[in-house]
């Protein structure tokens, strides 16, 4: 049998899977999508498993945002998928360390849009997040971005940096970058073993900004 890692990367509309060989090849299918991944995920994933004789697939990661909820929610349920049909675990991997500016194992801080007027930031150093992501407001924001860039840290996010509230200065020093499935298989290699052995042994979920909302019930429960 051929023993080949799968890697699912769907956190931005700029999506793709790998399928990394034993020998460390790879073959990479890539997709653009802005709200159908649902959609588009499939027929790749399909002529990669295709492409394999007898596959026997030993590992399947997942980017875990933070970033498109849908989007991330949709590559984690086909990793569970998939993982459950070849007997092996499902491991999730935060997308923000699968891009360009971390690539080389620098610092870097990570921004997004919360929307309602909030935002994240994340520091990455060495490949590991040792931070959940953490909600501020803009001044906080701005506050950061200032900081990491005087002392040389690169700041990045998945969207448009003139979407912030941080002047066309400060914008025009923040890089937008995408993740895809082989820089998150570089990461994961790249890991230490305590972050894959703890990574392995979690439930894959999205990397939560805010803790998951559950909206009550309005109907009275039934009384016995």
């Amino acid at each position: 049998m051929a023993a080949c890692s799968l890697v699912i990367e769907t956190s931005t509309p700029r999506a793709s899977i790998t399928r990394v060989d034993a020998d460390g090849r790879n073959e990479t299918r890539e997709f653009h999508s802005d709200r159908h991944h649902n959609a588009l995920l499939f027929g790749p994933l399909r002529e990669l498993l295709d492409g394999m004789p007898r596959p026997e697939i030993p590992l399947v990661l997942v980017g875990s945002g933070p970033g498109s909820y849908s989007g991330t929610r949709v590559g984690i349920a086909a990793a569970q998928g998939v993982a459950i049909a070849m007997g092996c675990p499902a491991v999730a991997v935060p997308s923000i360390l699968a891009v360009p500016s971390v690539a080389n194992g620098a610092r870097c801080l990570a921004i997004g849009d919360a929307r309602r007027g909030s935002f994240w930031h994340a520091t990455i150093t060495g490949f590991e997040l040792p931070e959940p992501p953490a909600l501020c407001d803009a001044a906080e924001l701005v506050s950061r971005i200032a900081r990491a860039l005087s002392d040389g840290t690169a700041v990045f996010s998945f969207e448009d940096p003139s979407r912030f509230p941080l002047g066309p200065e400060l914008a025009g020093l923040v890089k937008q970058e995408f993740p895809d499935a082989p820089r998150l298989w570089r990461a994961w290699l790249s890991s230490t073993a305590e972050t894959r052995r703890i990574r392995t042994t979690a439930i894959p979920q999205p990397l939560y900004l805010k803790p998951p909302h559950i909206t009550p019930s309005k109907r009275p429960p039934l009384m016995g």
